[in-house]
């Protein structure tokens, strides 16, 4: 440990809050964060730890997070845990992307040397609204057994009174008027605007690959960039000829939020990739357009995989991965399951050992492949950062 230990003591609570699902029930409790309104999808998101990278990643684009663990805040938050830049690269420009934060116990004093400040500052300072003193247990059992679903966060001259009480019906109108997640096409709006680079660390670049943004995670180029391969960022409506152009071993389609049925251009280019041979590599949202090009359809989940305790089997040996995940939507088909495809045979890699959901698929020469969670994150081991060595194993044998 190097460093003081940062104590700061924060103005949380200083009002009332209420968060308002779309199917009527409603959570009273204190303001978190900034006061105002905020509209979303209400999600839940099961890691203990992490709750800045959460924030931060924009695979969780107009979703209200909001957290199982009871106590959140605890280490602050610090200049080096976002899981997102800006537009251009630059990690200064980097956000928080959750439309809204809910919690039970936010932590009054921030206890860690690498904090910066606290995360109810970050949340004052970002304008994201939330709300804390809820029971997040209930919530989160209604979520369970109703669904993910349409909410909003209200505090300050955004809560509706209907004399001494909230206007409880004002609030469901305003919440139903909303978008739904199901047919929201999303990852334009947090893809790059222009490009950059991520060059290798130490040393010349021994690959090259096209990363498509369809809202990737800081750390993705990085794990790339520790095995020599330097990483094109590209904006989601990439061209075949632009990766072309950069002399591309290989192509990555990242993690991302929204409806994946919606994303016809981005399976649309993972086909002529496809069919140009080049090896492909996808996570989360890339694992789904990898699916739809291989002629596999994708559907809505009730709750989603969200956090970083979920098992999955890989079919081929067995072994089971404790991964990070956070998905909504999934691709159809069992464990093990063989189908064709306009590229040679596909098959069912990986499985989530606890309901059976689709989490990785490849084709069986190899040349493809793709998972539902996130390797890039530590969900305590490193179960799955070995995917990114067989992406650069497949690199090395094209090349060869």
């Amino acid at each position: 440990m190097s460093g003081a230990a940062t104590t700061t003591n924060t103005p949380i609570g200083t009002g009332p809050a209420v968060l308002v699902l779309e199917d009527g029930r409603t959570f009273r409790g204190t303001t978190f964060g900034a006061v105002g309104q905020t509209l979303g999808e209400a999600v839940f998101s099961t890691g203990m730890t992490g709750y800045q990278e959460t924030l931060t990643d924009p695979s969780y684009h107009r979703q209200i997070v909001v957290a199982t663990a009871p106590q959140i805040g605890n280490t602050g938050w610090n200049d080096e845990d976002d899981e997102s830049v800006g537009p251009t690269g630059n990690s200064a420009e980097a956000k928080i992307w959750v439309a809204g934060f809910v919690v039970r116990d936010p932590a009054r004093r921030t206890s860690s040397w690498r904090a910066t400040g606290s995360l109810h500052d970050e949340l004052v300072r970002q304008n994201v609204v939330g709300i804390a003193e809820i029971d997040t247990r209930a919530l989160v059992r209604h979520l369970r057994s109703r669904g993910s679903m349409r909410a909003g966060v209200f505090s300050g001259d955004a809560i509706a009174w209907s004399g001494d009480s909230v206007d409880t019906e004002t609030l469901v109108d305003r919440v139903r008027r909303q978008p739904s997640m199901l047919g929201a096409d999303l990852a334009g709006e947090v893809s790059t605007s222009s490009g950059y680079v991520v060059e290798p660390t130490g040393g010349e670049a021994r690959f090259t690959v096209a990363a498509i943004d369809l809202g990737i995670k800081t750390n993705t180029p990085r794990m790339f960039a520790q095995r020599g391969i330097r990483v094109h960022v590209l904006p989601s409506n990439a061209s075949l000829e632009q990766i072309v152009d950069l002399k591309a071993d290989g192509v990555f389609l990242s993690n991302g939020p929204g409806d994946p049925a919606t994303a016809d251009g981005a399976v649309h280019l993972t086909k002529e990739i496809l069919g140009k041979g080049l090896p492909l590599f996808g996570i989360c949202f890339g694992n789904q357009i990898l699916g739809r090009a291989l002629g596999l359809s994708t559907y809505k989940m009730k709750f989603g995989h969200r956090g970083i305790n979920i098992p999955v089997v890989e079919h081929d040996t067995g072994r089971i991965a404790i991964t990070a995940q956070n998905h909504g939507f999934a691709l159809e088909g069992e464990a093990g399951q063989e189908f064709d495809t306009p590229f040679g045979r596909g098959v069912v890699s990986h499985t989530c050992a606890n309901d059976g959901t689709v989490e990785g698929v490849r084709l069986l020469d190899g040349s493809a492949f793709s998972v539902q969670y996130h390797p890039e994150a530590a969900a305590g081991p490193h179960d799955a950062a070995y995917l990114f060595d067989r992406f650069a194993s497949l690199l090395e044998g094209e090349k060869k």
